[in-house]
């Protein structure tokens, strides 16, 4: 039987780290390492990157070119206009914090025409764990921000981190965001990965509740995009009109989703592993755009990647024992590292337990619930 895992050799999308350091945040759950660290990237980096990305967006007008971090804003203006120059025909986005959003970044995003994400985990109460370098609670320099952005007429997505699911909290937790007025809210349950290995034991059932709960505040005040839900519709929609099967799950290619570090280290298929090493896998990279093109990178892929055959027995071990797998399509590399003691070919994981299966299994309590 073949193999579940296929790379494809045409990224939709790269993901530019251009600094390790987050300010003025310390989330109790990030599992970057060096977020600390000002570590920059130098424009050599994104001219090398640039190279092979012109020509894939020149036939995709849609390629994004994500800035992400760390805080890709503790950059400073003037480096990362320098950064984005050498890339043309991309969609630029940034995933920011938004403390550092003031009216000149609103005018630098403006100009640059950039798509704006900000994460942010909710009402007050429920941003605990996102705090200052200094110890102080987060939720207000982030706000600061959002009313930059709002007082600007700039559109803005959210991501929420959710460590604990609770159905209770689910209705208050999207008419925050449907109050804010962001365009699409993506929620992501907290992980185990990187520097963060304290999160709770995976509770499905109350998982299941949370996101049947989110699909109906969501359904009672369509206002936004719900990342989550619509993934469901559009997978049920699949399947219903015969265009998913098990079979097209096989031979659909992943991502590469390619993630080019400061010093222009590639880590492909999973952003979470740039910056750790392994006495076995080394540093998870598959090459450096200063030394070998990155359409050469995601090319050859497989040969240059010790990991990936390891993560392809797993995603084939998820495909022959989870019957989620259509859906789900097997978990993630870092989950899988980091949950299971260093190794690639593990199958479930904490996340899909509560963000895949759970998630899958909410909405469709949902929509049972409401079929007429």
């Amino acid at each position: 039987m073949p193999s579940a895992l296929r790379i494809a050799t045409r990224p939709r999308s790269v993901i530019m780290q251009p600094t390790t350091q987050c300010l003025p945040m310390d989330c109790t759950y990030c599992y970057l390492p060096f977020r600390k660290m000002k570590h920059l990237m130098p424009v050599a980096v994104a001219e090398a990157a640039a190279a092979s990305v012109n020509p894939w967006a020149a036939d995709d007008p849609a390629f994004e070119v994500v800035w992400h971090g760390g805080e890709p804003l503790a950059t400073g203006r003037e480096h990362l206009a320098a950064l984005m120059a050498s890339f043309e025909g991309v969609k630029h986005s940034v995933q920011t914090n938004a403390a550092l959003i003031d009216d000149a970044w609103c005018e630098f995003l403006l100009e640059h025409d950039m798509h704006v994400g900000v994460s942010i985990d909710g009402p007050e109460d429920m941003n605990t764990h996102r705090i200052t370098l200094a110890g102080h609670p987060g939720f207000r320099v982030t706000m600061r921000g959002i009313e930059r952005l709002r007082h600007r007429d700039i559109p803005y997505s959210a991501i929420a981190v959710v460590s604990d699911p609770d159905p209770a909290d689910a209705a208050r937790f999207y008419e925050f965001f449907a109050e804010l007025g962001v365009t699409t809210l993506g929620v992501n349950v907290e992980e185990e990965e990187g520097v963060n290995l304290g999160t709770r034991p995976a509770d499905q059932a109350r998982a299941v509740e949370f996101w049947a709960a989110l699909a109906d505040a969501w359904r009672a005040n369509p206002a936004i995009r719900l990342r989550e839900v619509s993934r469901v519709m559009n997978f049920a929609g699949a399947v219903l009109h015969g265009q998913h099967s098990d079979s097209a799950q096989r031979s659909a290619p992943w991502d590469p989703l390619p993630t080019i570090a400061h010093d222009g280290g590639v880590v492909l298929l999973s952003p979470e592993l740039a910056g750790f090493t392994d006495e076995r896998f080394g540093d998870f990279t598959t090459g450096n755009v200063l030394r070998d093109s990155l359409d050469v990178l995601v090319t050859e892929a497989e040969q240059r990647t010790p990991w990936i055959s390891e993560f392809r027995d797993g995603v084939d071990a998820c495909r022959t024992a989870c019957p989620y797998f259509a859906f789900c399509g097997g978990a993630h590399p870092a989950n899988r590292y980091f949950e299971h003691g260093g190794r690639m070919d593990g199958t479930r994981t904490k996340y899909c337990t509560t963000a895949k299966i759970a998630l899958l299994e909410g909405v469709a309590r949902h929509a049972r619930e409401h079929r007429h």
